[in-house]
């Protein structure tokens, strides 16, 4: 039986990276079911949208914050001023792909910017702090599931920064006995997130009639969290989460890609024909199988509630119903010569 530390009213919590996807997504969570007063900051870059905080900018527990962790002016200031009391990190460069294209572009924010956030919450008393990771610091597993015990063995630029990270906020745990909690969450999906990852990529292709570019066979195997598990599972972690410790926080999804494509083209009713299988344009970075296992985050209060069916159906709808969100997005000049330059060999005339 879990005791809840729930926030209250005389919590400052610090969101970092909350105008992203999941960030956003753990705002809105905050607002509705805490008391509390919640600090977005964010750099804003191409995936940090200001469409996703605008929900909230009425709401007086609200204040955002321009600014990138790995800058200690900036987060020494906000620290200081506001007196935060919890910090939970989402800032990241988070995309596979985009690593292939420029593997030193992550490090600064991924691994610099936490320690920056971990020795400017020691300095000014931050009394808990959650590190966000992923369950791609594990590797590969073709078998069976990751618990938070076994070795961290990145295989791609972007899970090597993201496993920096993870090991200074595990470091600072050892040295300094800095109060970090870390969670690594499987696969998550839902409504507000960039139109790169294989869900809005595919949706919002779809959407348009353009060609879904799917590695191989699709047999790659993911575990599948819909957004607001996973935040919950964050919330637990900040409330309930015991210092230096990690939590996997998984869904229990375990899907094939092709699986999860074919259900996107059914709610949109649109052929399978829309379907081309590409050689993945970078050779091996892309991981065969992850899978965890959450039942120590279940120990602090985590339970997944969606049903994962339901929750594509939402996610589709979602973008069904916000194209005004996507389209200036997939639209942008940057959005398209990111996708020429990954895509265009493999797509050629079906970009």
């Amino acid at each position: 039986m879990v005791t809840a530390n729930n926030l209250t009213d005389k919590d400052i919590v610090l969101v970092t990276g909350a105008a992203g996807f999941i960030g956003s997504n753990f705002v809105k969570l905050l607002l509705a079911e805490r008391n509390c007063r919640v600090l977005v900051m964010d750099a804003l870059t191409y995936a940090g949208n200001p469409a996703n905080l605008e929900p909230f900018r009425s709401d007086p527990r609200f204040a955002f914050y321009p600014g990138k962790i790995e800058d200690p002016t900036v987060v020494n200031g906000i620290l200081r001023w506001e007196k935060v009391t919890g910090l939970v990190n989402f800032a990241a460069e988070s995309h596979n792909d985009r690593s292939m294209l420029d593997p030193t572009s992550l490090i600064a924010t991924n691994t610099t910017g936490v320690a920056n956030l971990l020795e400017a919450s020691r300095r000014f008393g931050v009394k808990k702090i959650v590190h966000v990771s992923t369950d791609e610091v594990y590797g590969e597993k073709a078998t069976g599931l990751f618990v938070e015990t076994d070795p961290l063995a990145p295989r791609q630029p972007y899970s090597a920064a993201k496993a920096g990270g993870d090991l200074q906020a595990t470091a600072h745990a050892i040295s300094f006995s800095a109060p970090v909690s870390i969670t690594r969450g499987s696969n998550t999906f839902g409504p507000n997130q960039y139109p790169e990852k294989i869900l809005p990529f595919f949706i919002t292709r779809a959407m348009q009639d353009k060609k879904l570019p799917l590695y191989g066979d699709g047999s790659q195997v993911r575990d599948w969290i819909f957004v607001e598990d996973h935040c919950r599972g964050v919330l637990a972690a900040l409330e309930n989460g015991l210092p230096g410790e990690a939590y996997n926080i998984g869904g229990g999804n375990e899907r094939t890609n092709i699986e999860v494509t074919r259900k996107i083209l059914g709610h949109l009713n649109k052929p399978e024909s829309l379907i081309k299988p590409i050689i993945d344009p970078r050779g091996k970075g892309h991981d065969f199988r992850y899978a965890l296992d959450s039942t120590k985050a279940v120990g602090i209060g985590f339970k997944p509630r969606a049903d994962f069916d339901n929750a594509i159906k939402e996610t589709v709808n979602w973008y069904v119903n916000n194209e005004s969100w996507w389209r200036p997005i997939v639209e942008s000049n940057e959005y398209q010569v990111f996708v020429k330059r990954y895509y265009g060999p493999a797509l050629g005339d079906d970009l």
